[in-house]
């Protein structure tokens, strides 16, 4: 059955994509007109920001800064007791799937 139903999509969609639709170059123009996937500017730009970040980072003693805001965390949970909202954390973890998965639909269209 399933097969039967494979082989009936692979027919009509190997027909539907040889048949050419005139359109007077439309699609042609329309797509030399689109923007670039990622030019240069973009590229050059994040590789600024990359850069002046590693300086700073450097220049501030960034890794001092990230283990007393650590040891801080650490202390601060040890010393108080907390309660999980249900609500909070599946709002983080849905909300950090989305992303995940914003970000992977995102590269797969880049690399087509």
């Amino acid at each position: 059955m399933i097969e039967d139903n494979d082989s009936l999509l692979q027919q009509f969609f190997s027909e539907a994509a040889s048949q050419q639709i005139e359109d007077n170059g439309f699609t042609e123009r329309v797509m030399q007109r689109l923007p670039s996937r990622m030019n240069w500017f973009v590229r050059i730009w994040n590789t600024v920001c990359i850069a002046l970040f590693a300086v700073l980072f450097v220049v501030f003693h960034g890794w001092d800064l990230l283990a007393v805001q650590f040891e801080v965390m650490l202390r601060t949970l040890s010393t108080h007791s907390f309660s999980i909202n249900l609500l909070m954390m599946f709002t983080i973890v849905f909300g950090l799937l989305f992303v995940g998965v914003g970000e992977v639909a995102l590269k797969a269209k880049y690399e087509e």
